[in-house]
Formats: structure tokens, C-alpha cells, sequence
């Protein structure tokens, strides 16, 4: 296989100047005092934690609670390191971003811009440092321009100043393709305490409030897509302060910010709101003093791993979030959909249908506003793509045509397959099996963990069992140890990051059991670890088109439909569908994206 990728002795001396680390030679290690993954802080139990292979450019951390391990290529990727142009396209092709024209110099605030952000309680000062205006030719405009860490200009956001819901269709939107980053990147003065907010105005008020190194998320508190862009950079920091909304007892931001960065992570306390919203209220109602102490006051994020009994709330189960899969049959089974937190077993013999079924159910997610990210051991890329594009588009967009031989074929048109590429954008995300030849492949636990971590990643797909666990760490010669290991770490990282992971096992080639759970081939602990075990099989008393679909195991409630339902196969479309279920469902991939508006050549507030 090709690889424009030869190591080179260099490369990790100039990856360690990239991350700004301190390093020594030592027996043909690059040894750095501080790990660029878990970071920890200096003692003498972790300095020198972390090398890089000078011969074969392998890396490694010592220590126990992060021990991360890959090449080179995995460092590029995970620290926005180059290696060339030519090795970056290769590994690592990125989202092209809109560049917007360099500013000469800092953007001069408008009278409307100042007197509207006074009325806030925002001082002149801050508008200023910040760069805060209005549209030349609608001063009702606010204009929040974002600066990376380095003064470029990345991203614009807008917010009408004179909003009526009964009128206006936003409030707020922003220039479309632009690189999501935080608010107030370059106004933070050091890498001591990050203080983040939901909305810019509350950023602008803990900036008034003296606090320094006040930032804002771009899209609001359930958009995450900024993280892979300011990764390395706010992992700089000692320690973050999440300072968001307040709503119906919750701080918004703070349970994703605390699964997903690496770094100390603290929260406004709640008593410290004083029955207000956010920042801007507070600042309007109890002045700068009470900003302050909000931040100041903030406290650590508990332990995860130790909780008293009594917290624990009532859950009821039948109101839990699940995914629908899209099937009426099976989803009622289940009671609404697949419970999130677990692992659900898809299994069948080879050439059954197991993979189609799973990308449907893939697709069904990201119908659902779910990110997904899959892998699949038996499928190259385009093959997988070209499952899912068929399963998307449906036979109403799909045209049949005569093949070179004469032959019926099926294929959709170049126009619908932009549109459904651009639908999986920054949904969806693939295992790149091509990226590492010879050398050792990183554990595909902890590149899903990562996906997760990075890109806000709710459902997972792994497809197959043995061939992802030929993905990681040998944990001896015995098969079954190390299926049951592997199966463990995915049953753990889903009930952690409260995700689902869908896991394709085939069934035994030669088995006398009578319980479906011991059908599947390989280590009994796979069936035990499961939430959910769905088999999807072929049966002589059917139609040869048609599928038994049966729900062996549900943990969550405990029903189980052994008898099973028929599911129907449309081979134009390679969509699967049972009694009731909709054959053409439209998944709105060729429905235009609102909420952004069109960019121009040129700066458009400038």
C-alpha cells in the first residue's frame, strides 16, 4: 500500500518545539517532562512520562491512567501538527474554511455598538478590546467578530439588537464556512484560568467584571464543533471555569465540557447565581462584584467515579432517551428505540444483511440530530459510503440504467450525491483503515474515544467483531480473552460518555444451543456485556428477499421477542423495512441548511 510517510529523526524534535514542550535524549528516546495528552502536572512520579522513538517514531505515555500510544501521523492528527503538505492531504484532507481579508487594524466600535452594549452593562472598554460594531448599513446589527489565538480572523456572528420573535426569523446567525472557534481567543492574556460562557454578551460581562480570559462558544450550548479547532490550544490552561446558563437546575456547557476536555474543569456554583440566568443578568442586577465572585467562587467538578447512594434520582426507563432505528416492529419492542450507555449486539451468519441493517440504523441517527462515527472492517470507504448514499437517497432518486454488459444496474446521479456528502458533514465521521501500513495501529477503543471526546459522537458502529479486535493491544494468544476484554472497554466507553455503540458479531457456523445469546461465535462474556442483542437471519419458512428480525436480550426491560418479525428487503435501495414502516422516508438531505447567510468577497462590517 502506498504511503507518502517516511520518518524522519526531525519530525519529533519539530513536533515537540510545535507543543512547546521540554525534552532530553536519552537512550535513543525523546523523552518530554510533561505528556501533550493527559498533561498532568509536574512531579517526580510523572516527568519523563512520555517518549517518542527516535529510530521508528513510535510514541508512548508510562503512565498508567492515560498510557496513549501510535506514530507520528497520529500525532499530527491529534495536535494539528504538520509533516508536509503532501503527508496532510494524504492522512488528514481538512475542511477548506472561508478566509476572511486580513484587518490592517483593530475594527473601530460604532456609537450604536457602544451605547447598546452600555445598556447591557458592558463598559466602552471592553467593546473596544474586543472589537465589538454594527453593520455600516444596519446599525441594528451587532457584530461579533472571533479571533484565534493568533489575531486571525475565523469566524463572525450576528445578533440583532432589536429582536421581536413575532417579527424576525433569528436573533442570531453567522457567516456560513467559517472555522468554528471560540470568542475572545485573542484577547485571553495567559494560560492560568479559562472562564466560558454560552453567548458573547455574558463573555463581554465577565471581561467587565475584571475576570481575564473570557470566552463564549459560537453556536450556543449544544454546539460542540469548535472543539478539534481549539483542542490543543485550551488544553493549555490550568484550569477551565464553565460560567453557563443556568436553566431549570442545570449549567449548560458543564457536563460536556467535563466528559471532554482533559484539564481541571470547575462551575459557577448554583447559589452564586442568585436566581438569575446567566452572567449579563447578574452584572445587570448585582454589578461587577457579584461577576467576580461567581468566577472566583467557582468549584472543582466532583469525582466521577464516586457518587453517595442518595443522589442517585429516580429515572423512569420508558422516558430515557433511546435511538429509533426506523423499524416500527422493533423499535416497539424496545419501547421507543435502542437505550443510549450500552452496547447492542447486531448478529447473523455472513451474507445475511447485518452491515445493511446497521447503517440504516446509522442513518436513523443522524436523521435524529445524532453524530456518528463508524468503522468497518470488511467494507473500504467508498463501498461503505455507497451503501449509505443508496439507503439515503431511496428509490425515488435512485435511476436504473443498462451496465457495459448489457446488465439492469442502479446509481444515483452526481448532483443528489453532493447533497447527501454534504448532509453527512460534520455528522458523520469513518475509520481511516489506510492510514498506517506497517506499523503498529492505534487501539480502536481509543480512537473512538477520542471521536467521542473531539467531534461530540453519540453512536458508534463497529463492524465486525474480529476484525476490530485485531485493532488492538494483544492481550495474549487466547481469542477469547481478548474478545472478552475488548467487548468490556466498549460496554465501559459507552456507559461513561452515555453513547450507544452498535457491535456486528456473526453467528457459529455449527451450534446446538437453544438460547439465541449462545449463538454468537466467540467469548461468552459478549453476550453478557450486551444491553441489547438483536439476531437478523435468514429463514427457510420465508420469502428469500426477507429477514427474521428478533430481539434476544433487553436489559433495560427485560422483554425479549423470540418469534421475531419479518423484515422486507427493497434491493433498489437496499433500505429494510418491516409492517408500517415508511419505504420511501425522506432523511431532508436535500433540504437547504438555514439559520447562515451568504459570505462576501469582502469583510462585510468593515
Amino acid at each position: 500500500m502506498y504511503s507518502p510517510y517516511d520518518f524522519k529523526e526531525q519530525d519529533a524534535f519539530d513536533f515537540a518545539r510545535h507543543v512547546h514542550a521540554e525534552t532530553n535524549i536519552r537512550n535513543g528516546e525523546l523523552f518530554f517532562k510533561i505528556c501533550p495528552y493527559c498533561n498532568p502536572k509536574p512531579t517526580r512520579d510523572n516527568i519523563k512520562s512520555f517518549s517518542i522513538n527516535l529510530t521508528t517514531g513510535r510514541f508512548k505515555c508510562f503512565r498508567a491512567s492515560c498510557g496513549v500510544q501510535g506514530n507520528m501521523i497520529t500525532l499530527a492528527k491529534d495536535f494539528d501538527f504538520s509533516l508536509g503538505n503532501e503527508v496532510d492531504e494524504y492522512y488528514q484532507p481538512k475542511k477548506q474554511y472561508r478566509k476572511f481579508k486580513k484587518q490592517e487594524k483593530p475594527i473601530e466600535p460604532k456609537p450604536e455598538a457602544i451605547q447598546y452594549l452600555e445598556s447591557r452593562g458592558i463598559s466602552e472598554e471592553v467593546a473596544k478590546e474586543y472589537e465589538i460594531t454594527v453593520q455600516t448599513d444596519k446599525p441594528n446589527i451587532l457584530v461579533f467578530p472571533f479571533y484565534d489565538e493568533k489575531g486571525i480572523l475565523q469566524f463572525v456572528k450576528y445578533r440583532k439588537t432589536d429582536y421581536d420573535k413575532e417579527k424576525d426569523k433569528n436573533k442570531e446567525w453567522c457567516e456560513v464556512n467559517c472555522k468554528p472557534i471560540l470568542f475572545g481567543m485573542k484577547q485571553c492574556k495567559d494560560f492560568t484560568r479559562l472562564t466560558i460562557t454560552e453567548g458573547q454578551v455574558d463573555s463581554l460581562s465577565v471581561a467587565t467584571a475584571g475576570i481575564s480570559n473570557a470566552v463564549s462558544v459560537p453556536t450556543g450550548a449544544k454546539g460542540f464543533t469548535w472543539v478539534p479547532y481549539c483542542w490543543n490550544w485550551i488544553n493549555q490552561f490550568e484550569e477551565i471555569v464553565v460560567f453557563g446558563d443556568f436553566e431549570k437546575g442545570h449549567i449548560t456547557l458543564l457536563d460536556e465540557l467535563s466528559r471532554r476536555l482533559k484539564i481541571t474543569v470547575k462551575h459557577v456554583r448554583e447559589e452564586d447565581y442568585k436566581d438569575c440566568k446567566d452572567a449579563n443578568e447578574i452584572l445587570k442586577k448585582y454589578g461587577k462584584e457579584q461577576v467576580k465572585a461567581c468566577v472566583e467562587n467557582a468549584v472543582i467538578v466532583p469525582m466521577k467515579q464516586v457518587k453517595p447512594l442518595s443522589s442517585v434520582k429516580n429515572v423512569d426507563i420508558f422516558k430515557l432517551p433511546k435511538l429509533q432505528t426506523g423499524i416500527r416492529q422493533v423499535d416497539r419492542l424496545l419501547y421507543g428505540g435502542l437505550p443510549f450507555g450500552g452496547v447492542t449486539l447486531i448478529s447473523g451468519k455472513t451474507g445475511e444483511g447485518k452491515s445493511v441493517l446497521a447503517s440504516q440504523i446509522m442513518i436513523s441517527a443522524v436523521s435524529q440530530g445524532y453524530k456518528c462515527f463508524a468503522y468497518s472492517g470488511e467494507l473500504v470507504d467508498f463501498q461503505f459510503k455507497n451503501i449509505m448514499d443508496f439507503q439515503i437517497a431511496g428509490s425515488r432518486h435512485i435511476f436504473e440504467y443498462q451496465n457495459g454488459w448489457g446488465d439492469s444496474a442502479y446509481n444515483i446521479s452526481e448532483t443528489n450525491r453532493n447533497l447527501i456528502s454534504n448532509w453527512y458533514d460534520d455528522k458523520f465521521w469513518l475509520y481511516d483503515n489506510s492510514v498506517i501500513e506497517n506499523d503498529e495501529q492505534e487501539s480502536l477503543v481509543a480512537v473512538t474515544e477520542n471521536v467521542i471526546m473531539q467531534y461530540g459522537v453519540k453512536v458508534i458502529l463497529l463492524d465486525n467483531l474480529m476484525t476490530a479486535i485485531d485493532l488492538e493491544v494483544a492481550y495474549g494468544s487466547d481469542k477469547y480473552e481478548r474478545q472478552g476484554l475488548f467487548v468490556k472497554k466498549l460496554a465501559r466507553l459507552a456507559t461513561r460518555h452515555n453513547a450507544l455503540i452498535l457491535l456486528v458479531a456473526h453467528k457459529r457456523k455449527n451450534n446446538f444451543s437453544t438460547n439465541e445469546n449462545d449463538e454468537i461465535s466467540g467469548s461468552s462474556d459478549i453476550s453478557n456485556l450486551a444491553m441489547v442483542t438483536i439476531a437478523y437471519e435468514k429463514n427457510n419458512e420465508i420469502e428469500q428477499s426477507q429477514r427474521l428480525c428478533k430481539v434476544s436480550k433487553n436489559r433495560l426491560f427485560g422483554k425479549t421477542e423470540t418469534k421475531g418479525y419479518i423484515l422486507d428487503y427493497d434491493e433498489k435501495s437496499k433500505r429494510i423495512y418491516g409492517q408500517g414502516d415508511d419505504l420511501y422516508v425522506d432523511y431532508g438531505w436535500n433540504k437547504d441548511r438555514n439559520g447562515f447567510v451568504p459570505i462576501n468577497e469582502e469583510t462585510p462590517f468593515v
